[in-house]
């Protein structure tokens, strides 16, 4: 739901805090489905058997791991305007100095 009647600024701090909420949604969902996946390869492991030197639960938790680790820069670290919004920006200003 986006606020009504607000300031721009406002605006942009709705936004902000949107991304983080769905980072921190993602991070738990990757936490429980890890522990989950863990947990599994732990009770289908049978004793004296070896795993090459990598469990498979280590594949999803470190390709997951990168997803998790680029939406946490995005939410914290990201650029603070929307890619849109500047690409308009330039073509605005484009525009003025072509004179149209």
């Amino acid at each position: 739901m986006e606020p009504s009647n607000q300031p721009q600024k406002d605006f942009e701090l709705w936004r902000i805090a949107k991304r983080r909420a769905a980072f921190k949604r993602h991070l738990y969902t990757y936490i429980v489905i890890n522990i989950f996946l863990w947990i599994l390869w732990g009770i289908k492991q049978e004793p004296g058997e070896s795993d090459t030197w990598l469990p498979w639960p280590a594949w999803a938790t470190l390709g997951w791991g990168i997803g998790i680790a680029l939406d946490y820069f995005n939410a914290y670290f990201g650029d603070r305007v929307d890619m849109t919004e500047k690409e308009y920006e330039k073509l605005l200003k484009q525009k003025k100095e072509r004179g149209n």
